[in-house]
């Protein structure tokens, strides 16, 4: 267990580093639009690789960061119901989830893109617009943002059986928030405090 627990701390790190650094991707993002809209109103020009390079860099920070928004346990989720099971169930649930559909929904969409990534890549195939772009690397994104999202949703699936086998803590909880346990402790923290800051009068 302990060798699938470091493999999984290596997966976060990985996702937690592609994740904090894939908002360089909007940015550039941002900044060729600003200069496609100066260029065009000033200079009259402008150009459908312009648009296009938006929405690669657009996609690429979206498909890649898929992992590091699982990490951080932002997809939606509708624990209207899931949230009242007890902590045991919740985690089965989240196996299940990850065993039955997470993962065969990673490996159908890199089993059907990475052919398809090659045969545009050998090809070199061009987007129909006028001054388009080459249209593989947009394409490329695919395989990295999945294979990264697979080895995220397995990295959850060794903490939640590590937390099932008590040799590791609460994966449901989010990076920085802390558990019900964590927040109890805390509370009966603050009400020692008080109670040592502000002692009962003695009756007499």
């Amino acid at each position: 267990m302990q060798a699938l627990l470091a493999l999984s701390r290596a997966i976060d790190k990985l996702n937690a580093f592609v994740g904090k650094y894939s908002i360089w991707l909007i940015f550039a993002a941002t900044v060729i639009s600003a200069i496609n809209a100066i260029v065009r109103k000033v200079f009259n020009y402008s150009s459908n690789g312009f648009l296009e390079v938006q929405w690669y860099l657009f996609a690429w920070s979206f498909l890649v960061a898929a992992g590091y928004t699982l990490l951080h346990r932002e997809h939606v989720r509708i624990d209207v119901l899931n949230s009242r099971l007890p902590k045991k169930v919740q985690l089965w649930i989240e196996i299940l989830g990850l065993i039955f559909f997470l993962t065969p929904i990673c490996i159908l969409v890199l089993w059907l893109c990475i052919p398809m990534l090659g045969e545009k890549f050998a090809t070199g195939e061009m987007s129909p617009n006028p001054g388009g772009l080459l249209r593989w690397p947009v394409w490329a994104a695919l395989p990295v943002g999945f294979v990264l999202l697979l080895l995220q949703g397995w990295s959850e699936l060794i903490k939640c059986i590590a937390f099932l086998r008590g040799q590791g803590p609460d994966p449901t909880v989010k990076l920085g928030e802390k558990s019900a346990e964590e927040e109890l402790a805390e509370l009966l923290r603050q009400q020692a405090a008080a109670a040592a800051r502000n002692p009962a009068p003695h009756a007499h």
